[in-house]
C-alpha cells in the first residue's frame, strides 16, 4: 500500500477516483465529509482496507441490486470490498467494509467474540430482572444467547429518523445501550422481543473497537488497516 493522508477537499461529496498513480496504483477518497482520507491502493490485491459506513435506514447490507431497494452501491465505490457482518434493511448505525477476508472472519465469527454493541429503543420500559436475562443469556428459537451487557440510557443524540418509529399512546419507550458477541439474524430484535420489549429504532455504534464517530447517516471513514 503506497500510503493514507488526510487532505481538505473544500466540496461535499468526494466521489471515488479512480485515476492512475504511476500506473500501478490508484486511489480512493471517501465521501460525503470536507475532511476525505485518500488511499492508495493495487487493484486486484489485497491491500487491508477498512471502511467504516453509517448504514441509513432502508439500504441492504449489500452491494447486488434486490428490485428498488437501496444498497452499499449507492453509497460506496471501493472495489473489492465486502462487509464483515450485516445490519438488518431496517437498523441503522455502523458497518465495517474490508477486502481483507480473515479480517472479515475475525469480526463476523463468533468465536472470535468481538463486541458489537447497539443504541435499541424500545417499547416500554424494562425492569432491571428483566435485563438480567439479557445478562445471562436467552433461549431463542435457533438456541441460547452468550451473555450480553445491558443498561438502559438516556436517549442518544442522534440523527432524525424517517420515517419515525410507530408509538403507541400512553405507552413509553426508552433506550437500552447492548452489546453482544454474536450476530445472528436480527438477533437484538428477537433478544427484546423475547423479555416483553420490542425494539422501535436499532442503531448499531460501535463495533469491536471501531465507532461511528460523528459519521452522518451514508457516510464512510476510510482507515488504515
Amino acid at each position: 500500500v503506497a500510503g493514507c493522508r488526510e487532505f481538505m477537499s473544500g466540496y461535499g461529496d468526494c466521489r471515488v477516483a479512480g485515476y492512475d498513480i504511476d500506473s500501478n496504483y490508484r486511489y480512493v477518497a471517501c465521501r460525503g465529509t470536507k475532511t476525505a482520507s485518500i488511499f492508495f491502493y493495487q487493484p486486484g490485491k489485497a491491500n487491508n482496507v477498512i471502511v467504516l459506513f453509517n448504514k441509513p435506514l432502508k439500504v441492504l447490507s449489500q452491494f447486488t441490486t434486490d428490485g428498488d431497494k437501496a444498497t452499499l452501491a449507492d453509497f460506496i465505490d471501493i472495489p473489492g470490498v465486502y462487509c464483515a457482518g450485516r445490519l438488518d434493511y431496517d437498523s441503522e448505525g455502523l458497518l465495517v467494509l474490508t477486502d481483507d477476508g480473515k479480517l472479515q472472519q475475525r469480526i463476523a465469527n463468533p468465536k472470535f467474540s468481538k463486541e458489537k454493541s447497539y443504541w435499541a429503543q424500545v417499547e416500554g420500559i424494562p425492569a432491571e430482572t428483566d435485563l438480567d436475562r439479557l445478562r445471562q443469556g436467552i433461549r431463542l428459537k435457533d438456541g441460547g444467547t452468550q451473555p450480553a451487557t445491558a443498561t438502559l440510557i438516556e436517549a442518544p443524540a442522534l440523527w432524525s429518523r424517517e420515517p419515525p418509529i410507530r408509538e403507541r399512546r400512553n405507552i413509553p419507550t426508552c433506550w437500552i445501550d447492548l452489546a453482544i458477541t454474536e450476530g445472528r439474524n436480527r438477533q437484538v430484535r428477537r433478544m427484546t422481543a423475547h423479555i416483553g420489549y420490542p425494539t422501535l429504532r436499532l442503531v448499531r455504534y460501535a463495533v469491536a473497537d471501531w465507532q461511528l464517530n460523528g459519521l452522518a447517516p451514508g457516510e464512510y471513514r476510510l482507515i488504515d488497516g
